[in-house]
């Protein structure tokens, strides 16, 4: 089969709509923003198909980096990735063998990433629609605009992903950006970091970060260019 795991990201959607995968997959976190299952259920009437979700033993970043003991685990992943997101996929392999076709969402800056992800999974096939039509982050934007889908709020709240609220990929500025915006989220984080003994950010605990270090995000600004000649 050919399967898309959608993040519910812009540029994992546009991938999903250019490759008509067989089936759409997307775990559910309990941190993402609550407008994410709206995006969910334009997308879907846009892909004219289901996305299926698929659930795991944990449903949110900090019981899956107590599971783990840790915030990154060997080869760099994050332990909320291994366990929201590895672990449902492989379940779901070992339930229905066989060699699938994945489709995957990485952008034409993320040809790396992409050959990286292709090394760890042998087993399987992978398309990655955005990089082979030579699309950007900017250009899928400007891409679901004119398919008239209105994107995920946090894009219009000025992250640059659709990413869990409080992701431990973050840097100095976007948790800082968090501290303001959603500060139990923040707090919850920064406790998080205390029990388990590892801080998100090397070098600085989230209740020491000092509120003026970091970059200031800068939102996504959507782009009409090769995208729009492929819609």
């Amino acid at each position: 089969m050919k399967i898309a795991w959608f993040s519910a990201g812009v540029s994992s959607a546009v991938a999903t709509k250019l490759s008509n995968p067989d089936r759409i997959f997307y775990n559910p976190v309990a941190d993402m923003h609550p407008d994410t299952y709206r995006f969910i259920h334009d997308c879907e009437v846009w892909f004219n198909k289901p996305v299926e979700i698929m659930r795991g033993r944990v449903d949110n970043v900090e019981d899956a980096c107590r599971l783990a003991s840790c915030l990154v685990i060997p080869r760099s992943f994050t332990a909320c990735t291994k366990h929201l997101k590895i672990a449902v996929r492989k379940v779901w392999e070992k339930n229905n063998p066989g060699r699938h076709t994945y489709i995957w969402g990485m952008d034409l800056k993320e040809a790396e990433r992409a050959e990286k992800l292709v090394a760890r999974n042998p087993d399987h096939d992978h398309e990655f629609p955005l990089i082979t039509a030579k699309i950007n982050k900017k250009e899928a934007h400007g891409y679901l605009a004119k398919a008239g889908i209105k994107r995920p709020a946090m894009y219009y709240e000025g992250y640059p992903n659709n990413n869990c609220l409080g992701c431990i990929r973050g840097k100095l500025g976007y948790w800082n950006k968090i501290r303001i915006e959603y500060p139990a989220i923040f707090a919850s984080r920064a406790k998080m970091e205390r029990v388990i003994g590892y801080s998100i950010m090397p070098g600085v605990y989230l209740d020491e970060l000092s509120p003026e270090r970091g970059r200031k995000l800068k939102p996504i600004v959507a782009e009409c260019g090769a995208a729009c000649e492929v819609l």
